[in-house]
């Protein structure tokens, strides 16, 4: 979830920070530190953060009987 109250705070979908690659953040703050480090200056920006994609169903143990009517 996005928007959920309780975000773990990591400068990777910080507002202050901009990724530059290689596991690193630019922080306004703290300068270059890796993605995953946390201060106290973080801001939350739901846009940086790439949601988890849902898993795909399992067709394969179905068969053609199972589609019709």
């Amino acid at each position: 979830m996005l928007f959920r109250n309780n975000i773990d705070p990591r400068c990777a979908y910080c507002e202050r920070g901009s990724d530059i690659g290689g596991g690193e953040v630019v922080c306004v703050k703290r300068g270059v530190v890796p993605e995953g480090y946390q201060c106290r200056h973080f801001v939350y920006d739901p846009f940086k953060r790439a949601p988890v994609s849902p898993k795909l169903p399992d067709f394969s143990r179905l068969e053609d009987e199972d589609f019709t009517l």
